[in-house]
């Protein structure tokens, strides 16, 4: 087990050297399994480290061990720069279930997404691996899911492409059967932090 688990830190130490975030460009990631049973319907507050503030709303539905998210919204940068528009659809499917010899659950995430203002859009497609387990606080009703999810993102826009990397970090919190609370983190040049309130079903 500590020969999995030191090599799952030396590739996400490798990963974190640059950063790209999500489908929409905003720092929030994905747990490796879905805390609903059918859809979630969420709301996602995003504050990239180059300013701004990104406001989106969410929508996942499930299919076995497969769920499809849509995500759109706006990234208010201040001052005189015109407001973005975000739109950008993700895929979950989990690849990994944890065992005796490594102890993290995993899922393959996939997305395609971008910005759109004015004379100017940029296309995210970001490939990642999530790994985190859920943990269950005795005496408590409410789980929390720890993850990391490395991920790998082809950026295109103005003519020009590039393939950067981010180390996501981040955590569930189931407070009730019907409600999650998320908070999520990008490591590297496009650092930043989003909070959301999802409700599931």
């Amino acid at each position: 087990m500590r020969r999995y688990l030191t090599l799952f830190v030396l590739v996400s130490a490798l990963l974190a050297s640059e950063a790209a975030a999500q489908a929409t460009g905003m720092p929030s990631f994905n747990a490796p399994y879905r805390a609903f049973t059918r859809s979630e319907l969420g709301v996602v507050f995003s504050f990239p480290s180059g300013g701004g503030t990104g406001i989106e709303g969410a929508y996942r539905m499930s299919s076995g061990k497969f769920d499809l998210g849509f995500r759109g919204g706006f990234l208010d940068i201040g001052g005189a720069a015109p407001t973005i528009l975000l739109v950008g659809a993700e895929a979950r499917q989990r690849v990994l279930s944890h065992t005796t010899d490594f102890p993290l659950d995993g899922a393959l995430v996939l997305g395609v997404g971008g910005w759109f203002s004015s004379g100017n859009s940029i296309l995210f497609v970001p490939v990642g691996l999530s790994l985190g387990r859920r943990i269950d606080p005795e005496g408590s009703s409410v789980s929390i899911v720890p993850y990391v999810q490395p991920t790998g993102t082809l950026v295109a826009g103005s003519g020009t492409s590039d393939f950067l990397f981010t180390l996501g970090l981040g955590a569930d919190f189931r407070l009730s059967p019907r409600f999650d609370a998320r908070i999520s983190a990008g490591l590297g040049d496009l650092e930043g932090v989003s909070l959301s309130a999802v409700w599931v079903h």
